[in-house]
């Protein structure tokens, strides 16, 4: 094993960009940190829809898994303030005091802030950011929730056609619905007076020829009902609800599948936990090297934990930074050459739409009622939707997002000098997409009326997918091609898009297919 003394945090390509991580000598006050040796059966990296989902079926199968998650947990309920509000930016938004400008808070300055163990992080790259979350539940804490199954033709047209689409539909979308418990909107709210821009945005819809649909959302609307009639202080009905939901209600990972877990008894899971590298061991089974950090950052103790099997699931920037960084520093030699290729954006863009017409209001009720899904063309598929703003003052503006079947592809290259691979992304390799999201936007949004496309300002995405993608690195389970007990369970694991899709479902689908060929091929016999 590579001597411990040699391992260093990610910090280059943070410095590039005038921002800060960890730092490498961190220590705790009292002086020195340990270093302590684990053995785990299985050991998972993230814990958000893929670590979620493996820790659950693993964990049911009777497998021990033992999940790490560099963020804490986000615990909610009626009332409380566990999550920052995005009209007040303070430590709890960013990982380690990381800011940067960011499209959902448009009218928001940003500056340095305290090192916390944060919500969301901007991973700077070379063309284009990619906006990733940190805590227990992952990107599930703060994603808007829109729970999208992809069209059979259009997925067929993006997925290996070994993925069977039809297994799909019958067995694993619908179990991901039902972990979920996701449900549409009552007529009730959408009525209220906060929700005028979801009425607005259907009308509009409608009035230009385009489909509309209420999304399904993994929320019980009962608690938003419930701040209507006054029994909670607002979270829904008032749009303070992009950086977490704090009345509860919202069904993310950490309380599904990750909840799920815990409670079979057979896993478990360690917050404040920061890899810093993975390897192969000399006896074949796997290495993870890891800071136990206080929060701000802090090195509390340093850790090598050895598993037999270990379940890549940190996200497609985490994955992909540390199976790079692991190839390239002959960690894990002989990965597959195709690692790191074929990322995607998922096509993100996003509007500010300022209605000179006639007034939103504020504040907007959310998070997200109405879509508009285009998806006759499978080249060109794409969903466009109405989101709230934070309750700012009155601005006559709301949020219209969109995101298709892009087709344009960057790749992550390793800089030894900052030890962190990065990521490289050609402007405008989306234009096609872009140019169909920004004539609908434009048609919805009406001749009298402001549409600011951020995404072109601000290259970033809130989906980065691909780069340990199925079919080039892994199989359709998620087995890194040459390398035993080595799976990639997160958003890397998709072919750069979802199919005009949000991510989150076709990822945790994906999953729960693998899972189930995983338990009965591999269990007992890789691990």
């Amino acid at each position: 094993m590579t001597d411990l003394s040699r391992r260093t945090v990610l910090k280059g390509a943070a410095a590039a960009a005038g921002l800060t991580l960890l730092p490498a000598t961190a220590s705790a006050a009292t002086g020195r940190a340990t270093v302590t040796n684990e053995e785990h059966r299985v050991v998972v990296i993230g814990s958000g829809f893929g670590g979620g989902v493996t820790a659950l079926r693993l964990a049911q199968a009777g497998v021990r898994v033992h999940v790490i998650e560099r963020g804490i947990r986000w615990p909610t309920g009626p009332n409380a303030e566990t999550f920052p509000h995005a009209t007040a930016p303070e430590k709890r938004m960013f990982w380690m005091g990381l800011a940067s400008p960011l499209p959902f808070l448009p009218n928001v300055p940003i500056g340095p802030l305290e090192k916390y163990t944060g919500l969301l992080e901007p991973v700077v790259g070379n063309g284009m950011i990619q906006v990733v979350a940190a805590g227990v539940g992952g990107g599930s804490l703060v994603y808007q929730g829109m729970t999208l199954q992809p069209a059979e033709h259009v997925f067929n047209t993006h997925f290996p056609e070994q993925l069977d689409y039809a297994e799909m539909d019958r067995t694993y979308y619908p179990r991901v619905a039902r972990m979920l418990a996701i449900e549409t909107a009552p007529d009730e709210l959408v009525n209220s007076p906060t929700y005028r821009p979801s009425r607005v945005f259907a009308r509009n819809t409608q009035r230009q020829g385009y489909p509309l649909s209420k999304i399904p959302m993994p929320i019980d609307w009962d608690y938003a009902l419930a701040e209507l009639r006054g029994e909670m202080k607002p979270s829904y009905t008032n749009g303070d609800c992009a950086l977490g939901v704090n009345n509860g209600g919202k069904h993310s990972v950490d309380v599904t599948y990750v909840a799920a877990a815990e409670a079979t008894g057979n896993c478990t899971v360690a917050t404040q936990h920061n890899v810093t590298d993975v390897e192969l061991a000399r006896d074949g089974r796997w290495l993870v090297n890891v800071d136990r950090i206080a929060t701000d950052g802090t090195v509390l103790e340093k850790k090598v934990l050895t598993a037999n099997a270990l379940v890549m699931a940190a996200g497609t920037a985490g994955t992909n930074r540390l199976l790079m960084k692991a190839s390239r520093k002959r960690l894990i030699p002989d990965l597959p050459d195709a690692l790191g290729q074929g990322w995607g954006s998922n096509g993100d863009q996003i509007y500010t739409w300022t209605n000179l017409a006639e007034d939103f209001g504020s504040p907007q009720g959310g998070p997200v009622v109405y879509g508009s899904l285009e998806w006759d063309d499978p080249t060109l598929a794409n969903t466009v939707i109405q989101a709230s703003l934070p309750p700012f003052p009155d601005l006559r503006t709301t949020m219209l997002v969109g995101y298709g079947v892009s087709s344009g592809r960057g790749r992550f290259t390793y800089d030894p000098l900052r030890d962190d691979a990065v990521l490289n992304w050609v402007p405008g390799a989306d234009q096609r997409l872009a140019n169909r999201i920004a004539k609908r936007v434009n048609d919805i949004g009406g001749p009298l009326s402001v549409k600011l496309d951020t995404t072109t300002i601000l290259p970033n995405t809130w989906h980065p997918l691909g780069g340990a993608s199925l079919g080039s690195v892994c199989d359709l389970e998620g087995r890194v091609y040459g390398h035993r007990g080595l799976y990639v369970l997160d958003g890397a694991l998709m072919p750069g898009t979802t199919a005009a899709c949000n991510p989150s479902m076709t990822i945790a689908a994906v999953a729960e297919r693998a899972l189930d060929r995983i338990v009965a091929e591999d269990a007992g016999t890789v691990f």
